[in-house]
């Protein structure tokens, strides 16, 4: 009796802590298919000096230079880019590579980067302070591209540049022979044209207190409209994203949106939101508050893409791109809202069809002197791309909520379920955003049967604010553990504040 009494005791709290959930499947109710492009990364020269880090002044930093790109490094390939990098770019399966900036474009002319680096011009990074030696220019952006396997998405200064910049621009990527700019590519060494199909139209127009070049939306509808005119005079197959409002602290960017789009939206294929999650020192406000933020950006430019696209009658469809985006930080805090967002674009999947993580270097961690590692970050963005390909499908969840101020009736967890036709896998991720308590579920899935074995791969840390260190790499790979898997559908309990993707077979389709 004693021995028994000692049992209850061990596995009570267990019992206590684990509330109870539901999550009902349905495969034959397709929310769209998933994009590949959304496992997109984005690149900027941004240079960062020991104030901006809390540093000593002498402390200087560049996501790209010396980073990145460093040609003095035992990791270097023989255009300059760290391997490393480019082998953890092949392994998450990257789609594309969104560049050069950011803050970075709209002071940027893209002709200091062409030609003998040693006959480019240093520039002040107008953006972000130090100096631009423009050693990684246009073709080293698309060798670096060719490395990883990735598709290029090149953003053009509609800042403090000029629409036949834009247009020289395309001209120098896509134009075979002939012309000016694509026999001075060809002289630079590339003599067949990059195909580039993606543009973006400028970056970040709307910010006033921060952008180079800046304009209201009146001036940005005029310059992008003829801008994408011009540039499709020289290449009428590419498609072009337009500059979706990013200033969210005035409550006019929904209204940039909806003018961006009634004004040019016959001319564009994607209109981009940049959003990145938003820090709180409450955990529950950080998990829940700015899930719920980044969930309206998407839903309330989507509706305006339907609703001005229904009154003006465009024939083309247009989607978000949402071509920066991420959480800062370096400890497991800032992963949990990764695999939310990744969530968010997989549960609109019929208007997300691009995203860009910012920045591509972030994906791999890195230690000063002992070199770069994989961390949590890196696994939860793999589990994603490498596995959630194929269409999202509906997923209904039944569990306790939380509020947080304005917010009330936040589910705990944050479920999306993808489905592949081709090899009758479904992949469940869900994370549990309850920072104490481990939280026990069955799964159903109403249109098919689950078979085979039910395998799930977690990814959790005790220490939700400790920086991630090289020394205990070994400990941030998914744990697999398998979910139990019976006639009446799956069961797993989530651990508090985790991730979890579960993949099982369907039968019978």
């Amino acid at each position: 009796m004693k021995k028994v009494f000692l049992i209850l005791i061990v596995i009570l709290p267990l019992f206590l802590s684990a509330q109870t959930a539901q999550i009902k499947i349905d495969i034959d109710r397709v929310i769209g298919a998933i994009d590949p492009k959304i496992y997109g990364v984005f690149m900027e020269p941004i240079h960062l000096n020991g104030a901006r880090l809390g540093l000593p002044d002498s402390v200087e930093f560049n996501t790209l230079y010396g980073n990145l790109y460093d040609p003095s490094s035992p990791l270097a390939d023989e255009n300059g880019f760290r391997k490393d990098y480019i082998d953890a770019m092949k392994e998450l399966r990257v789609t594309n590579m969104r560049w050069p900036g950011g803050n970075y474009l709209m002071a940027y002319n893209w002709e200091d980067g062409i030609g003998p680096k040693e006959k480019r011009p240093v520039r002040i990074n107008m953006a972000w302070g130090g100096l631009d030696n423009n050693h990684v220019g246009t073709d080293e952006w698309m060798k670096l591209n060719k490395s990883m396997g990735t598709e290029n998405i090149v953003c053009v200064n509609l800042g403090l540049g000029t629409i036949i910049d834009a247009a020289r621009w395309v001209e120098y990527c896509n134009y075979k022979r002939g012309t000016y700019y694509s026999d001075l590519r060809a002289k630079n060494g590339h003599e067949e044209p990059y195909n580039v199909k993606i543009w973006d139209l400028g970056n970040e127009v709307d910010g006033m207190p921060w952008e180079l070049g800046h304009k209201n939306v009146e001036d940005y509808i005029e310059v992008a409209r003829e801008a994408a005119k011009a540039m499709k005079a020289v290449d009428n197959t590419i498609k072009l994203v337009a500059s979706g409002s990013s200033w969210y602290s005035t409550d006019a960017w929904d209204d940039w949106n909806r003018k961006v789009l009634t004004g040019i939206g016959d001319k564009i294929d994607f209109i981009s939101i940049h959003s990145y999650w938003e820090n709180s020192p409450d955990y529950y406000s950080f998990m829940g508050a700015s899930a719920i933020t980044f969930e309206q950006r998407i839903k309330l430019t989507a509706n305006e893409i339907e609703a001005v696209s229904a009154v003006k009658g465009f024939k083309n469809p247009i989607y978000i791109s949402v071509d920066e985006w991420g959480a800062f930080g370096r400890n497991f805090l800032s992963v949990l809202p990764v695999a939310q967002s990744l969530n968010s674009f997989i549960r609109h999947a019929d208007v997300v069809k691009m995203a860009n993580f910012t920045a591509m270097t972030s994906l791999l961690s890195s230690d000063p002197k002992r070199g770069t590692y994989k961390s949590p970050l890196f696994y939860t963005f793999k589990l994603f791309s490498n596995n959630c390909l194929g269409n999202s499908v509906d997923t209904y969840v039944t569990c306790d909520t939380f509020n947080t101020g304005k917010n009330a009736g936040i589910p705990y967890l944050d479920v999306t379920t993808v489905y592949s036709k081709e090899t009758n896998t479904v992949f469940i991720n869900v994370v549990n955003r309850h920072n104490t308590k481990a939280i026990s579920s069955t799964i159903v899935n109403t249109s098919a049967r689950f078979t085979g074995k039910a395998e799930a791969s977690v990814i959790s840390s005790d220490d939700l604010k400790g920086a991630f260190t090289i020394e205990q790499q070994g400990q941030y790979m998914p744990e697999n553990k398998e979910a139990k898997l019976d006639n009446s559908g799956l069961s797993f309990t989530f651990p508090p504040h985790s991730f979890t993707q579960i993949k099982v077979s369907v039968a019978g389709k």
